[in-house]
């Protein structure tokens, strides 16, 4: 007899809901190794002398991390007539994302993904909605998205931000400024 046929209809019921309720992992890509790239491991020590190299002991793997061809520095406070600009739309919002339900991982990878599609697709400048936090507080998203903005993987994309006037949002959402791709 098999574990299925033990199951009440009450239970099959049940197993239906929490089968249907899940979704497969993806599957992750692999590392993409650029031709030419410069190898981050130091060079390898000299063995000191009587010491002999172990047969068959592969070296740990270190994976190869392409290099950006050259470095951005920080995104900055917007000019004051920049940001005033952007508050009386003389210069366009061209996308705006709503960070609203997302938790604080799900919310950093939807900004990221949505500034360097941004960018692709030209667009200079964005209205990133975070909200106040719960009860007028600073939120778990407000607080982080500054240094999200500031990090690695958007300096390249993030060239200023500031906070968006009243009717854009006010404290609860931020102007960003996007570099030419």
């Amino acid at each position: 007899m098999s574990r299925r046929d033990d199951l009440s209809p009450e239970d099959r019921r049940i197993w239906a809901r929490v089968t249907g309720s899940v979704t497969p992992a993806k599957p992750k890509k692999a590392l993409r190794i650029v031709p030419g790239a410069v190898d981050p491991r130091p060079p390898a020590a000299p063995l000191a002398k009587g010491l002999v190299k172990a047969r068959g002991v592969a070296p740990p793997y270190s994976p190869q991390v392409p290099t950006p061809a050259r470095t951005r520095g920080l995104p900055e406070e917007l000019e004051p007539r920049r940001q005033r600009r952007l508050s009386r739309e003389r210069d366009p919002i061209e996308a705006r994302i709503d960070l609203h339900g997302y938790g604080r991982f799900q919310a950093q990878d939807a900004l990221t993904a949505f500034l360097i599609g941004a960018q692709s697709r030209g667009h200079r400048s964005v209205l990133v909605i975070t909200g106040q936090g719960r009860r007028g507080g600073s939120g778990v998203i407000r607080a982080s998205v500054h240094e999200w903005l500031q990090s690695p993987a958007l300096r390249g994309v993030v060239s200023g931000f500031a906070p968006a006037a009243r009717h854009h949002g006010g404290d609860g959402a931020l102007y960003v400024t996007i570099r030419r791709a």
